[in-house]
């Protein structure tokens, strides 16, 4: 499945998560909607997006991607906040058990971060995308 905006809602892609999950996602959507000024948008299956900007790779593909977002499952989080989650060190060392991978950052429960370095690290990532 191409990752493209799609009709579903943020509510219905947490509708089969447990409660927990679904209000860290609730939680989710709140804080980068307040971040963002923007309205979510769920791009594929499962991915709550805010914003969007157009890129090309050296090979010529082109698309459109959102410029924030996040994943909600039953065992993890994932953060989409830029393509290189090295660029938050700073911020990952104080927001408390994560792992990264090249463009993720993943959190197992929102309950075992600082969700103020969390909002920080949010609002440093949005003023990187917004000069995307």
């Amino acid at each position: 499945m191409k990752t493209v905006p799609s009709p579903r809602t943020p509510d219905e892609v947490f509708a089969p998560l447990s409660d927990a999950k679904r209000a860290d996602g609730e939680y989710l959507v709140s804080l980068f909607r307040e971040v963002t000024g923007l309205p979510p948008v769920v791009w594929g299956a499962k991915i709550i997006g805010f914003g969007s900007y157009d890129y090309r790779y050296a090979s010529g593909h082109t698309g459109t991607a959102a410029q924030l977002g996040f994943a909600v499952s039953e065992r993890t989080i994932s953060l989409y906040l830029s393509c290189d989650a090295s660029q938050f060190a700073t911020f990952l060392d104080a927001l408390g058990p994560v792992k990264t991978g090249k463009g993720c950052i993943y959190i197992t429960r929102l309950a075992r971060v600082d969700t103020a370095v969390l909002r920080e690290l949010i609002e440093y990532a949005w003023e990187q995308a917004r000069s995307l």
